[in-house]
């Protein structure tokens, strides 16, 4: 199979088993949910670390050479400000955040105001139902874009090495379920029915496939530059697991949750460890 075919595959196949598997787990009881998604956060904060100092840095600096691999760190520092002002923009966080979920279970804002006793004035419902849909379009536009780079960076991975691909394309899907999971509780929470929701997300996830060829035939005709790619890419996992997944980890401080998120986080690790050993 020729590396563009392994690249539509993968960003394909990624992204919609993220979008599937995260329809399903939305579908589970809001007590199971709850109980089952810091775990899985957990074990994506793993992949992600794993898949960026085990195989892609590892590999950038390989492909660059001793005498560049000054050059592998800056392209390093620049990829994670670089997605630090992307997430400022595109507003990634509450992807990740559990008040995404919150929201999904304790119904929309103006219910919530009466609830509390706050009276739905005519003025405020609507203001808050318009804020509504705009969350429901803006978290669908962000993660188009996501998916996008995403399929970029895993087209880089793979022009690199077959084996190097799919573990980044594991890493990535394994990060994407929870951030899916949000962006379905937020198009929710905005109004939007549960087939149309999964049918919105299956759509998003496509534009990945998109990246991937584009970054394909980018990186292809500039081969000097695909170790540069792979620090980017290695500085996009090294910033979503650092900045976003491991501080909602420290949410919980207490002896159990936290061994089970080192036993997690390890395992996470572990996977990619064994994958990009064996595959060598």
């Amino acid at each position: 199979m020729t590396t563009l075919l392994w690249i539509i595959l993968a960003t394909l196949v990624s992204g919609v088993l993220s979008v599937l598997a995260a329809g399903t787990f939305l579908a589970l009881p809001n007590r199971q949910r709850e109980a089952v998604l810091p775990h899985l956060v957990s074990f994506a904060t793993g992949a992600l670390l794993g898949a960026a100092l085990l195989a892609l840095i590892p590999h950038a600096v390989i492909g660059a050479g001793t005498g560049n691999v000054h050059a592998v760190g800056i392209a390093l520092i620049a990829g994670i400000a670089l997605f630090f002002v992307l997430e400022k923009f595109l507003l990634w966080r509450h992807c990740h955040d559990d008040h995404c979920h919150e929201h999904a279970v304790d119904g929309p804002l103006h219910e919530q105001g009466h609830e509390q006793g706050q009276a739905p004035h005519g003025h405020a419902r609507k203001h808050d139902d318009a804020r509504l849909k705009a969350s429901g379009s803006l978290v669908l536009i962000g993660d188009a874009l996501h998916n996008v780079l995403d399929g970029v960076l895993i087209a880089a991975a793979f022009l690199t090495d077959v084996h190097v691909g799919l573990v980044t394309a594991i890493a990535i899907m394994a990060h994407e379920i929870p951030q899916e999971v949000g962006n379905f509780a937020v198009l929710l929470h905005s109004g939007v029915k549960r087939g149309r929701a999964l049918a919105l997300n299956l759509l998003t996830s496509l534009t990945a496939v998109i990246g991937g060829i584009v970054g394909y035939f980018a990186l292809e005709t500039a081969q000097s530059i695909l170790p540069f790619a792979l620090a980017v890419a290695a500085a996009s996992l090294l910033y979503v697991a650092v900045a976003d997944l491991i501080p909602g980890l420290h949410r919980k401080v207490d002896p159990r949750s936290s061994a089970m998120q080192v036993l997690l986080l390890g395992a996470g690790i572990a996977i990619i460890a064994f994958a990009e050993t064996h595959a060598h």
